[in-house]
């Protein structure tokens, strides 16, 4: 951490939120870290909050590939993106001082729409109707037709969004460190004419996954990326993949991915 010196506060600007921020940046400038107010000359960005804030802090960032990121909860407990706990600050500094961190790698997924839009996603990409009806799509997988499905929409989570919206609705939770994204159904429809899978399935980082959306007026779909609203009309085709774009996180050395979710659900 000798050369990751510039930190960058990432979180709501309500009062509580605010004192927490001074207290932590008196922290780390007596540690010897520089606070930065341009996320952009910074090279530890970290979330305060939840994972929700984390996922925004990344999303609002840029995704960076030279600067690591780190979770500070400001709830009852550690959460899934947050290593950190703001009753124990110290904790943090000293494992960054004392190099007892290890650098965690989050795989990302590529959305594209239309051919010409282009996001990324940490925890997941969804798409449901906008309206009160049926959503009609086309899956490809490659230049495969797998199938024709009818229903509420689609979840395509990441490893760590498996244990979300992914997971409510009856997907597998994925170690993160294998780079592949997870295909999960919201109430589809089958009969003669609609055949789906009907479970989750999963795609390897080689994979290409497409939704062709029938427009016959749901061309208005309800996107998500991550934990904010994509708005774009007229919707024909949204092309998925694993991107070989990484999120760098702040990871203490016992706090693994199944620790958390152990200590989440069990």
């Amino acid at each position: 951490m000798d050369n990751r010196r510039n930190m960058y506060f990432y979180a709501r600007k309500d009062d509580q939120t605010k004192e927490q921020i001074s207290t932590l940046s008196d922290l780390a400038e007596r540690y010897g870290f520089t606070i930065v107010r341009d996320s952009s000359a910074a090279n530890i960005i970290v979330s305060v909050g939840g994972d929700g804030a984390f996922l925004q802090a990344v999303r609002k960032t840029g995704f960076r590939q030279d600067c690591l990121y780190a979770g500070v909860s400001t709830s009852g407990r550690r959460s899934l993106y947050c290593d950190f706990h703001i009753d124990d600050l110290s904790s943090m500094i000293e494992a960054m001082t004392k190099e007892k961190i290890e650098v965690r790698r989050f795989p990302t997924i590529q959305v594209s729409v239309d051919n010409e839009a282009s996001f990324l996603c940490l925890n997941e990409f969804s798409i449901r109707s906008g309206i009160i009806k049926t959503f009609v799509m086309d899956v490809y997988i490659d230049e495969l037709h797998f199938e024709a499905f009818r229903g509420d929409g689609m979840i395509i989570s990441t490893p760590t969004g498996s244990t979300a919206y992914n997971k409510s609705v009856g997907g597998a939770v994925v170690d993160p460190m294998l780079s592949c994204m997870q295909v999960s159904e919201l109430a589809s429809l089958n009969n003669n004419r609609f055949r789906t899978l009907g479970s989750s399935f999963i795609l390897s980082e080689e994979r290409k996954l497409r939704l062709e959306i029938t427009q016959d007026g749901n061309d208005y779909p309800v996107m998500g990326l991550d934990n904010e609203a994509l708005g774009v009309s007229h919707v024909k085709t949204v092309d998925l993949m694993m991107s070989d774009q990484v999120v760098k996180t702040v990871k203490l050395k016992d706090n693994s991915f199944w620790e958390k979710v152990k200590r989440s659900f069990l």
